[in-house]
């Protein structure tokens, strides 16, 4: 797993040469900064409602008040981080959704950029078609859904976990590597879809190559951390990246067109 974690960031850095090599940066630029845009308002109205959500509900459980009954400064630093760790898991669930909702308003674009990497490198052109291009988007909605259902369970259940002192502190970071692997997943089913997998078999396949899904997922997240630039440039990068990581690993490249 660590060999395709690895092969899936270096697909970053091949990835912008080759944007730049083949000049696809009306495709990357346009939805990029649709994107940011839609990423820093929803960012701005989710920070300032979370905290409120936050102290509603540690009212509403009485926890301040047993926190002030106790007078113990070790409690309040334990509960403090819980709130921290429960809101920022609120966050990924949130940029979860948020991700989710713009894999499906821009899959057109993501099919076309995974579709366009893969007629470069193999020299050859893939006919264009308006019917399959609604079932991309009907598989990519589906999967989509099934992702996010899966997601969510997996939120609740850290969630939970995160109330626990101390040891909910990690849960973040499961968080964390759990969205990574999702929205790989989402990249890398662009190029199986393209190579006639069905939902069942790409959801299997990338079960068997899932360093490939989260090394673009941790890429894909931290490329975030780059204002705006990184966040016009996270989506499309991600997609190349996924495509070029397929053809890159030689093992994937032989069982995806076997």
């Amino acid at each position: 797993m660590l060999k395709e974690i690895v092969i899936a960031i270096e697909s970053y850095i091949n990835a912008h040469r080759f944007i730049r090599k083949h000049n696809l940066w009306k495709w990357i630029i346009i939805p990029g900064i649709l994107y940011a845009l839609l990423f820093l308002i929803g960012m701005y109205f989710f920070w300032t409602s979370s905290g409120d959500a936050v102290s509603y509900l540690s009212n509403r459980l009485g926890i301040d008040r047993w926190l002030s009954r106790k007078e113990s400064g070790l409690l309040s630093f334990l509960f403090m981080m819980s709130q921290i760790m429960i809101r920022f898991i609120m966050l990924i669930f949130w940029f979860s959704l948020f991700k989710f909702l713009f894999l499906i308003i821009g899959s057109p674009i993501f099919a076309y950029l995974s579709e366009k990497t893969a007629s470069i490198i193999e020299g050859k052109d893939f006919p264009f078609s308006l019917s399959q291009l609604f079932r991309d988007m009907w598989r990519g909605i589906k999967l989509a859904l099934r992702n996010t259902v899966w997601q969510t369970l997996f939120t609740i259940s850290t969630l939970l976990a995160s109330l626990i002192p101390v040891a909910g502190w990690i849960t973040p970071i499961i968080m964390v590597f759990i969205e990574c692997y999702y929205y790989g997943f989402s990249m890398l089913d662009y190029s199986c879809e393209r190579n006639k997998l069905s939902p069942k078999e790409s959801i299997e396949f990338i079960g068997r190559h899932k360093g490939l899904a989260i090394g673009n997922g941790i890429m894909f997240y931290g490329l975030h951390f780059i204002p705006f630039i990184g966040w016009v440039f996270a989506p499309a990068y991600a997609v190349i990246a996924a495509t070029l990581s397929l053809y890159e690993h030689k093992e994937v490249r032989y069982k995806i067109n076997q």
